[in-house]
């Protein structure tokens, strides 16, 4: 008993004495910790630091740059085919106009009152555009996209007005049609002194020669405009009746017939902006290009007319508005 006592108090003396700190270690494991938790923080700070450059493009990153990319090339195509079609400094025609504005004045095909008073209002101040109709040392007419409105209304009233078998015997007087002042490009022009119709093929402002007139019958015959389904040889619109002016008037001075079919595609398009855009937009989808397509062609039933142009912006995307006229004054 004496033993185990003895033995039970040195077991408990030795134990106590096994979980006695012999040296304060808790200072030491703190500032231990301390400098693991330094360095950590150092090597984050340094990664961190070097990779501290651009990120990656995300794939959706990618996609908003392409796509803008995309959208900037289509734009710049549209805005180089939209400068062949419609040069933004204008396109010079075989067609010289001398002193017919102001014979139109003389004739009464325009009162200048009247004519004065609509460009006033319009805000024309251009004086080589107000040159065309009161000065009568004008050289080869330039249509560009400011002054085509201009250029439209006065070759109406040179194709209104001017002597011509076409406005005599062609499908302008057909019986059919109740006469020929019935339609838009006679009834329509209120810029004449008096009617219209009293200036219909009356004046002799341009003097053809047989050939000559049989060149404008035969152009004329296949010229359409967009705006309705009849040729030029039908002049039932303004654009039909100024673009008959105008062959006259380049069949006048010697222009010939694939000439007169470039210039009238330039001066189309400048009226009818959008067709023609389309139009060219069109042409690579069939594998053609607009420099490289006859103008005869593009003028004709197929492209020009309402019927064909609605064939084509069936395939296609309608070019965006660019304006133009409509078959009023």
């Amino acid at each position: 008993m004496l033993f185990l006592k003895k033995h039970q108090e040195e077991s408990a003396d030795s134990s106590s004495k096994i979980f006695e700190p012999k040296f304060p270690w808790w200072p030491l494991a703190i500032v231990f910790s301390s400098l693991i938790l330094a360095t950590a923080w150092i090597f984050t700070a340094t990664f961190k630091t070097k990779n501290s450059g651009p990120k990656p493009i995300s794939l959706n990153s990618q996609k908003t740059s392409n796509s803008n990319s995309q959208a900037s090339d289509e734009q710049t195509l549209s805005s180089q085919l939209a400068e062949k079609v419609l040069p933004s400094s204008g396109v010079t025609l075989p067609a010289k106009w001398g002193d017919l504005g102001v014979k139109l004045m003389a004739a009464g095909a325009i009162d200048q009152a009247k004519w004065d008073k609509l460009y006033q209002n319009r805000g024309v101040t251009d004086g080589q555009i107000s040159k065309l109709w009161l000065a009568s040392d004008n050289g080869n007419l330039t249509i560009s996209p400011e002054n085509s409105g201009v250029l439209l209304n006065l070759l109406w009233a040179l194709g209104l007005a001017n002597k011509n078998e076409i406005l005599e015997s062609g499908p302008m007087v057909d019986e059919r049609y109740g006469g020929a002042g019935n339609f838009a490009s006679t009834g329509g022009w209120t810029l004449a002194k008096g009617k219209a119709m009293d200036h219909y093929s009356q004046h002799r402002l341009i003097t053809l020669t047989s050939e000559q007139q049989q060149l404008v019958q035969n152009v004329s015959q296949n010229i359409y405009r967009p705006c309705c389904g009849n040729s030029v040889y039908f002049p039932d619109c303004n654009h039909g009746m100024a673009m008959l002016g105008l062959l006259e008037l380049m069949a006048s001075q010697g222009a010939g017939e694939a000439e007169m079919y470039q210039a009238a595609l330039q001066v189309n398009a400048y009226w009818f902006p959008d067709t023609y855009l389309t139009i060219a937009k069109y042409l690579p989808t069939q594998g053609r290009s607009w420099e490289a397509t006859d103008p005869k062609e593009i003028l004709g039933y197929d492209y020009s007319s309402a019927s064909g142009y609605r064939q084509i912006v069936s395939k296609i995307e309608p070019a965006a508005t660019q304006g133009g006229g409509g078959c009023g004054i």
